[in-house]
């Protein structure tokens, strides 16, 4: 029996991790740059670790963090004000029929690997690993 592409427990498809890691990386140069008119938000350094697209490629939510863990509501009011330019600007370098909705959430690879990290470094743990 064929599986449907979109049944539950299928991953991505490779065009929607190609296109997120397009607006990934085209994201990460617009806010490192600072080409948003907005210096509230051009002066908070922001880590774009993952964008997944919706399987229509009209939503992409982008998975960011501020450098050092900081201000992380004021990150997010900031990019909730300034999506719309965002989005603009995201739309001169994608080669898509519809620049996609951004939306954002908490990055926190970052805090599970650290968390991953201190488990390791347990020294039961280390002996059970030993063993």
């Amino acid at each position: 029996m064929a599986r449907n592409r979109s049944s539950e427990g299928s991953g991505p498809s490779q065009r929607q991790l190609r296109v997120g890691e397009v607006i990934r990386r085209r994201l990460s140069e617009v806010l490192s740059r600072g080409d948003v008119h907005d210096p509230d938000l051009n002066r908070i350094p922001i880590t774009v670790g993952e964008v997944r697209v919706s399987p229509d490629l009209r939503i992409a939510t982008a998975y960011v963090v501020p450098l050092g863990g900081e201000n992380q509501q004021e990150m997010f009011d900031l990019l909730h004000r300034n999506r719309g330019e965002l989005r603009r600007l995201l739309a001169k370098g994608l080669d898509l029929k519809h620049a996609p909705e951004l939306r954002f959430r908490l990055d926190e690879t970052f805090d599970r690997l650290e968390d991953t990290r201190r488990i390791f470094a347990d020294d039961a743990v280390r002996r059970d690993l030993e063993n």
